[in-house]
């Protein structure tokens, strides 16, 4: 087994680890542990909010989850060398879900994991203004499966990865991002929900920093939600056992650290919790290219190379959505997000003809392996976007026929009081 390099107690808060972890962005987080290139390491994580959410039939805890503290990021792990400019490459040997037995607390992770709706006041996801309540569904795992009480008749195989890795910012890059995004917030200050989230002192944690330098974390760090140039929330499935990515570096010592374990989630996460979440592991390869950035133009964003490990699933119902607004008849010039969005809008009314609720049907995309594609950008004014759900995922046919659908009692996900 690599070296654990960062280890988490499940039954603990992150804020209580010997060793805490952080939950902003910023180059003055001390290192947790330092390793050398070549070196095989093993980090530990706590589910992102820090386990708030339980193992039951209420989703109330969904709706008011405290969410100024997350995510609860493991590391930051220096790499010995490292030098902005670099490329730090990280190959994915092996992850999933919690090790430590049971009488260790009961985790999202030992043995099964969630799927959350968030309200519109807190957060809201990518259907917020049809779905603005806060829904639940909770997955058992056995082995790579995962079925589930609150979504019956469905079972598939999850494509396990993290959905946050990063590298720290340099305290210029980290300006840029802190000005662009009040930048945003300021076209719409009051907008439910925000527009971006802005730096915040409240709740902040900085690893082992203490005193001014914390209080400086939480005065400039930036928040976690979001995908950036050193990595951060790419929620993308395909990061999974097999993977290498190349991550620029911007700051001494890369400080590569993350979280936000998945045991399965859909192209696009449309629930914004909508992968299936967990504590867990993760094992790492960690390697340096010197002078990589330049050498192979990463100005910008990392670069991923997928492993080869994926649920196979050969057939699919596909439903299209393209850049307009129905029932206002409005055209948006290709615009990709709401074409994508009218394909996830016509898979759940689709699936409520099978007896599915609208929020089942949409804690189900947001957690199957479906594929999201963008299928046109230039038939002007419509944008293509296609979903992709697979039918083998369900104990019943649900490819259109003469017969019509069949319809049952599917139950009902957790819902909030």
């Amino acid at each position: 087994m690599p070296d654990v390099v960062f280890s988490v107690d499940q039954a603990k808060s992150m804020r209580d680890q010997v060793v805490p972890g952080h939950n902003r962005w910023h180059p003055d987080i001390p290192a947790a542990a330092t390793v050398k290139p070549g070196s095989s390491i093993r980090i530990e994580c706590r589910e992102w909010t820090d386990s708030q959410i339980g193992n039951n039939d209420s989703a109330n805890d969904v709706r008011d989850v405290y969410l100024d503290g997350c995510h609860m990021l493991s590391g930051p792990i220096a790499i010995e060398g490292a030098e902005p400019g670099d490329l730090l490459v990280v190959d994915i040997l092996d992850l999933g879900p919690v090790q430590a037995p049971q009488e260790y607390g009961d985790a999202p992770g030992q043995g099964w994991g969630y799927t959350g709706i968030f309200s519109k006041l807190n957060g809201g996801g990518f259907l917020t203004d049809q779905y603005p309540d806060a829904y639940k569904a909770i997955w058992d795992f056995s082995g790579q499966k995962a079925t589930s009480r609150h979504i019956p008749g469905v079972s598939y195989t999850g494509i396990t990865h993290p959905g946050l890795f990063g590298t720290a910012p340099s305290p210029g890059l980290l300006a840029k991002w802190n000005e662009r995004e009040r930048a945003l917030i300021a076209t719409d200050p009051d907008r439910v929900p925000p527009l971006a989230l802005p730096p915040l002192e409240a709740a902040v944690l900085g690893g082992t920093a203490t005193g001014e330098e914390l209080a400086g974390i939480g005065r400039d760090g930036a928040r976690t939600v979001p995908p950036r140039e050193n990595g951060g929330n790419h929620d993308i499935k395909n990061f999974t056992r097999g993977s290498r990515v190349f991550y620029p570096v911007h700051h001494p010592g890369a400080l590569f650290s993350g979280g936000d374990l998945h045991f399965s989630q859909g192209d696009g996460e449309i629930t914004f919790c909508g992968a299936i979440e967990m504590g867990g592991f993760i094992d790492f390869h960690v390697d340096l290219i010197k002078g990589g950035m330049q050498t192979y133009g990463v100005t910008t964003n990392p670069i991923l190379i997928p492993g080869n490990v994926e649920p196979r699933y050969s057939e699919f119902v596909t439903f299209i959505g393209i850049s307009v607004e129905h029932d206002t008849n409005t055209n948006f010039y290709n615009d990709a997000t709401v074409a994508y969005r009218n394909a996830c809008l016509n898979a759940i009314e689709y699936l409520k003809k099978f007896g599915y609720s609208g929020p089942q049907a949409y804690l189900l995309l947001g957690s199957a392996p479906i594929e999201g594609r963008v299928s046109g950008v230039v038939d002007i004014p419509n944008a293509c976007c296609s979903l992709y759900l697979p039918t083998a995922i369900f104990d019943f046919d649900i490819t259109p026929s003469a017969a019509g659908p069949i319809m049952a009692d599917r139950g009902a996900c957790a819902v909030s009081s």
